[in-house]
């Protein structure tokens, strides 16, 4: 399935201010740049002269010359001839292995920067990436960082010098026609090239979307394996494949036509040029004009000159198939986080850890308001329930509170402390929370729990397990807490997911706690183990709890009634039952359904 902008992708014109971003990190390494640079000039003068010591062996070994005294001669240009080549292939080597970690570094630095950007991205943008075409997009990008800096600096460039060498040596010692043979030519060649490649460059943005969607196709069927294998929908997922497939098996074939006649017309137009030249100096040599030696040096220089030169139609249509590739990494280094630290913010400094809501009002879309004028205090170490049916505004209130959002009007203080004006990275150190959908990491338990405070000790993690009452089901396991949880936590049970979770934000240790239906997925038993963990963590915390189940919140300090993005009650169940109103309701539909 094609996404909206598909075609307008392929249309979008290459970006090569890419170029300009990627000298930064070709800096870093100034001096090692500055000696492969040298290495390769070294190279090129050291090629240049291979067919000046090819010729002069071929005339002194002219049959004509027959006197013992010149065989020395050859002999001693042939070792020259054989130095020179080591030589030329040695510094080659050297200047690879020099520029190699540049190239590897730039990977590093840029893949490192595309990560911690994504992270710095709000929320929307990962509600709505889709993580196989993200991934597949990033791998392209930073490999295309790398061919186009190994290339462009040592490809393109020792190309370009070395065609103004031949074509000045041509020039000079042999007349203008070789120089303008040569000139015809690399001017055509380079002609063909780019229109070609610009011609094909559509094919080569719709191969590699197609292998993106593909990939993201994949990748998203896999990871709701569960889904598929519920609704026995295999076949379905299959052909929904297959599909994609299909679309990349016409685009790579397409792709694939263009690269053909691309490299046919690169082949005729050198191939008409080397025959010219050929021709030319096979009447000078029958015209005495000059030697045979002359003419394997005409010969040399052109295959010397068209290997290059074909491997320069090779580079720019790399080039071009990376600028593609890497526009999309490039672009979502461009996309700005709609959530940032204002430049003067100052660290959220808590102290009592009283939370404020005044009069704020959030939507998602202009047109649905989700929370209307909303206030309401959590005085210092209080446990604050806030309940309603679904849609009501309950998750949003949290969301706001962490920062994935601004509010529309209104604000949210912390300790008087407005959490706009305030540094993200020490608003949300300063929250824990355990989440209703909890997703782990594919490491073991151990190590999802110590997620909540890396620096944590191996006894503080074990102290948290017990805290979330997961030591008896860890000591069970063949391999305790280094037991491997699978992908998203699919090896355990939700129950235990959220236990793990809990285990977390316990060893967090923050001085607010929120509690999103942390207990959901629990049963009767295992639900009052962990109530009662709660009371004893809480103790001395600002809380607030995001309740399904209202017997959960019944020792709350203050329980706030949501509906339709607006409080309508608040107090302690108590109070709350004799108003006899939505959550009396509430309480009782729940009450008879148990």
């Amino acid at each position: 399935m094609r996404p909206s902008n598909y075609n307008d992708f392929n249309n979008k014109p290459i970006n090569w201010q890419v170029f300009h971003q990627i000298l930064p990190y070709l800096l870093d390494f100034k001096g090692r740049v500055a000696l492969a640079l040298s290495c390769l000039i070294l190279a090129k003068f050291a090629s240049v002269s291979l067919p000046f010591i090819l010729k002069h062996i071929v005339d002194d070994l002219n049959p004509n010359e027959t006197s013992q005294m010149l065989l020395a001669v050859p002999l001693s240009l042939l070792l020259a001839y054989g130095a020179v080549r080591l030589v030329n292939t040695l510094v080659g080597e050297i200047r690879d292995t020099l520029f190699g970690r540049v190239t590897e570094r730039a990977m590093r630095k840029l893949g490192l920067e595309v990560f911690k950007h994504l992270h710095r991205l709000d929320i929307d943008f990962h509600l709505t990436r889709q993580t196989g075409g993200v991934a597949r997009d990033i791998d392209r990008g930073t490999n295309g960082i790398s061919f186009l800096m190994r290339f462009m600096v040592f490809n393109i460039i020792p190309t370009i010098l070395e065609i103004s060498i031949v074509v000045g040596i041509f020039l000079i010692n042999y007349g203008w026609q070789y120089a303008a043979i040569i000139l015809a030519a690399v001017a055509s060649y380079i002609s063909y090239s780019i229109w070609a490649t610009e011609w094909r460059t559509t094919y080569v943005r719709a191969a590699a979307k197609a292998d993106s969607i593909s990939s993201t196709r994949a990748i998203d069927s896999l990871l709701n394996y569960e889904t598929v294998k519920y609704f026995n929908n295999e076949d379905y997922e299959a052909n929904r494949y297959d599909t994609v497939l299909a679309e990349w098996e016409i685009a790579k074939r397409k792709n694939r036509l263009t690269l053909f006649v691309l490299n046919g017309g690169q082949a005729f137009i050198i191939s008409a040029a080397m025959t010219a030249m050929m021709v030319l100096a096979g009447y000078q040599v029958a015209d005495g004009k000059i030697t045979i030696g002359d003419f394997v040096l005409v010969n040399a220089f052109m295959m010397q000159l068209f290997m290059p030169l074909n491997f320069l139609g090779f580079v720019y249509r790399e080039i071009k198939g990376s600028l593609a590739n890497i526009e999309n990494m490039f672009e979502l280094l461009n996309k700005k986080p709609l959530i940032t630290s204002d430049e003067q913010a100052r660290n959220l400094i808590v102290d009592k850890a009283q939370i404020e809501f005044k009069d704020v009002s959030f939507s998602y879309q202009p047109d649905r308001e989700i929370l209307k004028n909303i206030s309401f205090k959590v005085l210092p170490k209080q446990k604050v329930a806030i309940v309603g049916e679904s849609g009501s505004g309950k998750s949003s209130i949290i969301k706001l509170l962490f920062r994935f959002y601004d509010t529309g009007s209104g604000s949210i203080n912390i300790d008087e402390q407005n959490i706009q004006k305030v540094d993200l990275l020490s608003l949300r150190k300063s929250i824990g929370i355990v989440p209703q959908d909890t997703v782990l990491f594919n490491d073991t338990i151990f190590e999802n729990v110590k997620y909540g405070r890396p620096s944590a000790t191996d006894e503080e993690v074990e102290e948290a397990l017990k805290l979330a009452h997961l030591s008896n089901f860890v000591s069970n396991l063949p391999k305790g807490s280094q037991t491997l949880v699978g992908e998203r936590g699919l090896k355990l049970s939700g129950g235990e997911k959220q236990r793990v979770a809990i285990a977390r934000t316990i060893l967090k240790r923050p001085p607010i706690m929120v509690f999103d239906e942390a207990t959901s997925s629990l049963d009767s038993q295992s639900e009052q183990a962990i109530l009662n963990a709660f009371k004893e963590v809480s103790q001395g915390h600002t809380s607030i709890v995001i309740a399904h189940r209202l017997s959960t919140i019944v020792d709350a300090d203050n329980i706030i009634v949501l509906n339709h993005g607006e409080i309508v009650e608040q107090g302690t169940h108590h109070s709350l039952l004799l108003l006899n109103g939505r959550y009396a309701q509430m309480w009782h539909t729940q009450q008879d359904k148990a």
